[in-house]
C-alpha cells in the first residue's frame, strides 16, 4: 500500500475549483504522491474500453505524446485497457498523470497495478480517490467517472462500446460543458460503436489525429483514388501501401462523416 494523505478542505484549493461544477461534489479527497497544484492547471481526460484493441493502442500512442508536449496532465481511471495504457504512455513520454481510483486510496494493489501506481507517483503524478477504504463495487466506478470529467477541460473517448462506462463519463462531460471528443473507429468494431455513435448523434467532435477537423476531400489520397474507381479496403491498402486495419479505420471515419458510401464491400464518393 502506497502512503496516502487527505486533501483537507479541498474546496479551499483553487486548483480544484472545477469540482465545484458537480451537482454532488466529493465530500473528501485522498491522494498518494506529492501534491502539486500545477498538475491541475491544464488537464485532459483519456477514457475508453477495458477491451482495448490494437487500433486503440495506436491511437493512444499518437495523441498522448502530443498532450504531454503541450504540458497537459493526463487524467484517467486506472482500469486495465485504455485507462492504464494512457497512464503508461504518458509516463513513458515524460508526462504527468492523475489516476482517479474507483476504490479507497488505502486498498492494497498487487502485481502490474502496484507497479503502475508506483510509476505514476514516482514520475510526479497522483493517485486520487474520494474514499479512504472503500471496496471497489459496481457503483463506485460510475461515481468515480464524474471526478475524471470534472477535473478536465477536455474529455477524449477512445474505443467505447454502446453500453460502456466511458459513455457515462462522456455524458457527465456534456452536462458539465466540457469539450467532448471521440476517436472514430471501424464500423465493424464493437469497441468503436459507442464512440461512433457519439459523433453521429452530434454529442462529440471527431478527433482526427493532429487536427480535429474534417479531412478535405480533394487533399486526401484515399478519396482521390475512390473518385477515380470504386474500390474495396484491400484494393486501397494495396495501392496506398498501408495496413488494411489503418485503411479500414479511415474508411469508417469517412463513411460516418458522409463523404463515402459503402455498397457490397466497395466504397464510393457520396453525391452531394
Amino acid at each position: 500500500m502506497l502512503p496516502s494523505k487527505k486533501v483537507g478542505e479541498w474546496k479551499t484549493h483553487p486548483e480544484l475549483v472545477r469540482l465545484k461544477d458537480l451537482p454532488s461534489p466529493p465530500k473528501e479527497l485522498f491522494y498518494s504522491g506529492t501534491w502539486n497544484p500545477q498538475l491541475f492547471h491544464s488537464c485532459v481526460a483519456i477514457v475508453g474500453s477495458r477491451r482495448m484493441t490494437d487500433y486503440g493502442c495506436r491511437v493512444i500512442e499518437k495523441i498522448v505524446p502530443r498532450f504531454v508536449f503541450e504540458k497537459k496532465t493526463i487524467v484517467s481511471g486506472f482500469m486495465y485497457g485504455v485507462d492504464q495504457y494512457a497512464h503508461q504512455v504518458c509516463i513513458e513520454n515524460g508526462g504527468k498523470t492523475i489516476a482517479v481510483l474507483g476504490w479507497g486510496i488505502k486498498r492494497e494493489l498487487e502485481g502490474a497495478d502496484r507497479k503502475l501506481a508506483q510509476s505514476i507517483v514516482s514520475s510526479g503524478g497522483l493517485l486520487l480517490s474520494e474514499w479512504e477504504d472503500q471496496q471497489a463495487t459496481l457503483w463506485t466506478f460510475p461515481v468515480r467517472n464524474r471526478i475524471v470529467a470534472a477535473l478536465c477541460e477536455d474529455v477524449v473517448v477512445i474505443e467505447a462500446a454502446v453500453k460502456s462506462g466511458s459513455l457515462i463519463t462522456a455524458n457527465i462531460a456534456r452536462k458539465l460543458k466540457r469539450k467532448l471528443w471521440a476517436v472514430p473507429g471501424p464500423i465493424t468494431s464493437r469497441t468503436s460503436s459507442g464512440t461512433n455513435a457519439l459523433i453521429n448523434q452530434g454529442y462529440a467532435r471527431m478527433w482526427l489525429g493532429d487536427e480535429p477537423t474534417q479531412v478535405p476531400i480533394m487533399k486526401d489520397p484515399l478519396l482521390q483514388l475512390i473518385q477515380e474507381n470504386e474500390l474495396t479496403a484491400n484494393d486501397l491498402a494495396r495501392k496506398l501501401g498501408k495496413p488494411v486495419s489503418e485503411i479500414g479505420a479511415q474508411l469508417s471515419l469517412l463513411t460516418i462523416t458522409g463523404q463515402l458510401t459503402e455498397r457490397g464491400g466497395k466504397y464510393y464518393v457520396s453525391e452531394n
